[in-house]
This record gives structure tokens, sequence and C-alpha cells, in this order.
């Protein structure tokens, strides 16, 4: 069981595993074609770990195949959790458990 994880060194190995296992290129078709299945693998067995880590390393995959590197990808991933904690959103109590929730815009 890992303590941590350095998510920078992590996606420098998973890119120099996937450009050498899928090939170069921004393969951007084939990589949400992937997630979509693997979405439906979730949505099958929604308690496995592992099918919501498929969709995760496939996303950082298509972010570091649209030309970015694993800083600013880790950086995204800081930045885009403190928009989402600064904005307001409604009471998950009212909400849908089957649906999305929306932030309040």
């Amino acid at each position: 069981m890992a303590d941590s994880l350095d998510l920078v060194a992590h996606i420098y190995r998973q890119r120099e595993f996937s450009r050498r296992t899928f090939g170069p290129g921004n393969r951007a078709a084939g990589v949400i074609a992937h997630i979509r299945k693997e979405l439906s693998e979730v949505e099958a067995n929604p308690t496995d770990v592992f099918e919501w880590v498929d969709v995760i390393l496939l996303a950082l995959d298509g972010a570091w195949r649209a030309g970015h590197s694993p800083e600013i990808i880790a950086n995204a991933i800081i930045i885009k959790q403190e928009r989402n904690e600064g904005r307001r959103w409604p009471d998950w109590q009212m909400s849908d458990p089957n649906g999305p929730i929306e932030h309040i815009r």
C-alpha cells in the first residue's frame, strides 16, 4: 500500500509506458472512446476502485497527449479543486441522487 503518490513522477512514468505501448500523438478520439467504455464498466460495477482508476489514468493520458506537461497537469488538478471549493453548490440533500450536481452559476 502506497503512503503517498508523486503525481508528477507518475505521469512521466505513465507517459513513457503509453508512448511505447499505444504510440505517439494526440489520439484524442481513441482515448475518449476508451473512457466511454470504461464508464460503462464503472456503471456495471460502481464499487470497483480499479474501474474508476482506469478512467483517471485515461484522463491523464488524454491530458499529456493534448500537449500538457506532467507539472501542468498536476497543477491543473490543484487549481480545479480550489475552484470547485470556491463555488456555490446547491443542497445535495435536495438533488436527484442519480443526477449530476452542478454548481450555482
